[in-house]
């Protein structure tokens, strides 16, 4: 025991004093990095249980026990899911959606829902904080640590992701339509990719997430045939009957984040109708910016980095200062949310079927495009759900608690999140500070 407290003692020389220190930073390292190795297994195993074996323990559990204590099955299906079932199919988007909601419903699922909807919510908070902060943008220091974490974090769009409001939206508002718990409900979400698996561990969104290959695959072994599965209309957030029209928001097939801040911000902030948005590719097809002149000035200048490679290319720009933008929007997945590896991937895996992405982009452009602010349910809903579009509620359900620090954000960017929490985890920043959970 004394020899702990050596370093502490004023009698010792310099270089002992520097060593034990310097040993006691390293012991508290180990038992840091200790700590994160568990909250990665701990992670990793919640991640495991999202898959089709979890599904089907519920709808097990689901026909042994009593009615009264029966977890209620929500499926709540990415618009970027639907084009792959649609070429795996040979039909078009909806009679795939309706195809896909009635073998969901065949195995025990009780409603189906179409998430595009959540998507128009990001969209328009996401414009709203874009004009915001661009507005203030005069009064932000322009120093910054040479931290990730410090560095990306205050730049990230606080609005939440189109999963987290789904996840929000089906867990109190649909809840509460049925007349149930959030609890007695299991929500799982049907996406493209396996990376959205990090966001659907938070169990106050989600009880699971299923790939689109999962399904399908699902369907091949119980030897289902797309001409056999009965044609069922997608299920209404707000409860309502009817089948209501497919629709998609503007862009290349990831919700178009990017295109519609644009398109706002120009009209918002300078007065200027734009109707077509022309990408320039930089270092590759999926290194992309989009600028708005006026007489010779550039007034706006974005980027689409999609696929880690450019992503640390763009924060390694960061570092030195040299980013021009004043939005990015960021993706894991090289070529958007169709490529997703949970979909696009060959039948022999490993490598993105290419024809496959090409059927599923025409495919997925096939859908009329609304935007997101002439949607009448999005209306309804900032109404009886939200209580205003400037309500507390709103702000709770809609964003994130984490807030752009003034002392550390420059001037220059706001980088619409979508995937850059795996980049800020990456570099041992905790998802808890970059994502706080809904209510604290």
């Amino acid at each position: 025991m004394s020899e702990v407290n050596v370093p502490k003692r004023k009698e010792k020389c310099e270089n002992c004093t520097k060593q034990c220190n310097k040993k006691q930073s390293e012991d508290g390292a180990d038992s840091h990095l200790e700590k994160e190795e568990v909250n990665g297994q701990e992670e990793s195993l919640k991640i495991s249980q999202q898959n089709l074996e979890e599904l089907e323990r519920v709808l097990a559990l689901n026909k042994k026990c009593d009615v009264s204590k029966r977890r209620v099955l929500v499926a709540s299906v990415c618009p970027q899911s639907l084009p792959f079932f649609a070429v795996k199919f040979g039909v078009d988007i909806t009679e795939a959606a309706h195809k896909l909601c009635g073998f969901l419903k065949s195995l025990g699922v009780h409603f189906v829902l179409d998430s595009t909807l959540a998507a128009g919510f990001s969209i328009l908070e996401s414009q709203k904080e874009f004009v915001q902060r661009f507005r203030r943008r005069n009064h932000d220091s322009t120093s910054a640590h040479r931290v990730l974490g410090s560095l990306v974090t205050p730049h990230i769009c606080t609005a939440r992701s189109p999963q987290q409001i789904m996840g929000c939206l089906v867990k109190d508002f649909f809840s509460k339509q049925q007349k149930l718990s959030p609890e007695k409900v299991f929500h799982v979400l049907v996406a493209p990719c396996f990376d959205k698996k990090l966001e659907a561990v938070r169990e106050e969104f989600y009880n699971g997430l299923l790939e689109s290959r999962d399904i399908y695959d699902l369907m091949e072994q119980r030897k289902v045939s797309v001409e056999e599965l009965d044609s069922v209309p997608l299920d209404h957030v707000l409860g309502e009957a009817g089948d209501a029209a497919l629709l998609r928001h503007e862009g290349r097939g990831s919700e178009g984040f990017l295109e519609h801040v644009f398109k706002h911000a120009a009209k918002e902030l300078f007065g200027l109708e734009v109707q077509e948005i022309t990408y320039k590719s930089l270092r590759n097809r999926d290194f992309q910016e989009v600028t708005l002149e006026r007489d010779g000035e550039t007034l706006l200048k974005f980027a689409a980095v999609y696929g880690f490679r450019n992503i640390q290319t763009l924060v390694h720009r960061m570092r030195k200062g040299r980013v021009p933008y004043q939005l990015v929007e960021v993706l894991s997945c090289p070529g958007g949310c169709l490529s997703g590896r949970g979909q696009a991937e060959s039948d022999g895996g490993g490598r993105v079927d290419k024809a496959l992405v090409q059927q599923m982009e025409d495919a997925y452009s096939s859908l009329p495009v609304r935007l997101p602010e002439l949607n009448p349910v999005l209306q309804t809903l900032y109404r009886e759900w939200l209580q205003g579009h400037d309500s507390t509620h709103t702000h709770n359900a809609s964003h994130t608690l984490q807030q752009p620090d003034t002392h550390t954000t420059p001037t220059h960017a706001v980088v619409r999140r979508r995937k850059m929490d795996h980049l800020i985890m990456k570099n041992k920043v905790s998802e808890q500070e970059a994502v706080p959970p809904l209510g604290h």
